[in-house]
């Protein structure tokens, strides 16, 4: 999920059960659908020995016979035993808590070293911040929230995503694969705190590049085999929160964009690391993506990298964290530092290359569409420095309690808020809005008749290397 800066054919985006950090396979070999981990057998299959008492029969004089019948009975339960165990598979659609899948430890992400300039030096402040940082369970819940996102963008890339698709049954369909992947539906208070959507899904068309998700009540939109779409969601297990993204094209003519920006996000993963400075980072990012062009219609169009959206680092709970990472040449003086969890992203767009936020009338302002209903916010943050000890207003206030019992510091949406039964909250939020308890985000779009794409991974900075925790076979 960006964080906003203070000023026919198909091109989709292009893992081991140890606790420990292990070097990637160096020549991997995608699956065919997606994340090799989504069907690995999840049980253990019993040797069913059966030698250790026969060792220790009595000796007498036995008929060859009585011998031939003792083997027949061993073989035939060994048989029965492989017959009655099945390996644990995922479902279609996904329904298989990722638990059960993996009873011994999630697998890791991709481990890429840094680099000469990056050595793994600790200072002290970095070791006071790791000792709070580091606990017992962020690894595994980090790699559980990943295997749940791989797993769930393979089902959308391989059953949702289609031309002619409802963005409404896209959107519900992530994030009912999620909810069940993570064993929480987030129906009673505090349940979503627990594991569920890091932020509502958003599904961007052409010209939007972030935050749109679909609104109850509004016109549903459909995907056409002409539009560029941006699939952005995240996963929290415990409020550990991966966020990655993907853009799908049905038409070739797009290919360059897409390969554009994903080689972007690669390059600024790839000078990521600790004590890298983000000034650094997004020179690199600048320089790899805009050396594309994409030709349209006739017409030669340079690929921009968007200027006032960024990458950004993960807290918990938190979405958007304290640092911005820009995918232009900057003069911003952060590093990065380890244990901390950034998401690495960026947009390219063959518009102007810069954003304005859109909550316009009608589609028509945003996605080029002529029959169109309101677009509506994309969704809602808690500002957790705002008390609303002062309402007078009695349904912010009931909305409030609601908010904090269910999404505290995770942003939401309205059809999360109308899932749990919520109903005439309009004037409360409204309410919530103006005194600054509760922040909203809008639609970002580029100028109109323009294309945008984006990729994005969450990376861990390990002492000896990073992790790429979302990368998964699709890209």
């Amino acid at each position: 999920m960006g964080s906003k800066s203070p000023e026919g054919h198909r091109q989709t985006p292009d893992a081991s059960n140890s606790s420990e950090l292990k070097p990637a396979n160096p020549n991997p070999k995608p699956a065919r659908n997606g994340s090799q981990s989504a069907d690995l057998d999840g049980g253990n299959l019993d040797d069913d020995d059966d030698d250790d008492g026969e060792a220790n029969e009595e000796a007498g004089v036995k008929t060859s016979a009585d011998s031939t019948d003792k083997k027949k009975k061993r073989k035939r339960s060994k048989k029965k035993t492989k017959k009655g165990i099945l390996p644990l598979k995922q479902s279609n659609p996904p329904r298989v808590l990722v638990s059960s899948l993996f009873p011994s430890g999630y697998p890791i992400g991709e481990c890429v070293p840094y680099q000469d300039d990056n050595t793994s030096r600790t200072t002290d402040e970095e070791l006071r911040y790791n000792s709070r940082l580091w606990d017992k369970g962020f690894l595994d819940e980090y790699r559980q929230a990943a295997e749940i996102h791989r797993q769930v963008r393979q089902y959308a890339q391989n059953e949702l995503i289609k031309p002619g698709a409802s963005l409404t049954t896209i959107a519900e369909g992530i994030e009912d694969g999620v909810r069940a992947l993570s064993g929480h539906q987030g129906l009673e208070p505090g349940d979503g705190f627990k594991a569920g959507m890091g932020f509502p899904t958003g599904l961007c068309l052409n010209n939007v590049a972030a935050h749109w998700t679909p609104n109850p009540g509004a016109k549903d939109v459909f995907l056409d085999k002409s539009d560029v779409l941006k699939v952005d969601f995240g996963v929290h297990v415990n409020g550990r929160i991966v966020d990655s993204a993907f853009t799908v094209a049905f038409d070739h003519t797009y290919d360059n964009l897409l390969t554009a920006v994903k080689e972007a996000t690669n390059t600024g993963i790839m000078h990521a690391g600790i004590d890298a400075r983000v000034s650094d980072i997004g020179a690199a990012i600048q320089e790899v993506m805009e050396s594309y062009e994409v030709e349209i219609a006739g017409k030669t169009h340079p690929v921009k990298a968007i200027r006032n959206i960024t990458g950004h680092d993960i807290l918990r709970y938190n979405i958007h964290g304290g640092k911005q990472v820009p995918f232009i040449k900057n003069d911003r003086p952060d590093k990065m530092e380890e244990g901390e969890v950034f998401a690495i992203e960026t947009f390219g767009s063959t518009g102007r290359g810069v954003l304005h936020d859109d909550v316009g009338l009608c589609l028509s302002n945003v996605f080029s569409k002529a029959n169109a209903p309101q677009v509506g916010v994309y969704g809602y943050g808690r500002n957790t420095d705002v008390s609303g000890a002062n309402l007078r207003l009695s349904s912010a206030k009931n909305l409030l309690k609601t908010i904090d019992a269910n999404f505290g510091s995770l942003v939401f949406c309205r059809r999360y808020l109308e899932r749990l039964g919520v109903e005439k909250y309009h004037l409360g939020m409204r309410h919530l809005v103006d005194n600054g308890i509760v922040e909203y985000y809008e639609p970002l779009v580029d100028v109109k008749g323009s294309y945008t794409a984006q990729f994005e991974h969450t990376i861990l900075l390990h002492n000896g290397g990073k992790e790429v925790i979302s990368r998964g076979d699709d890209y």
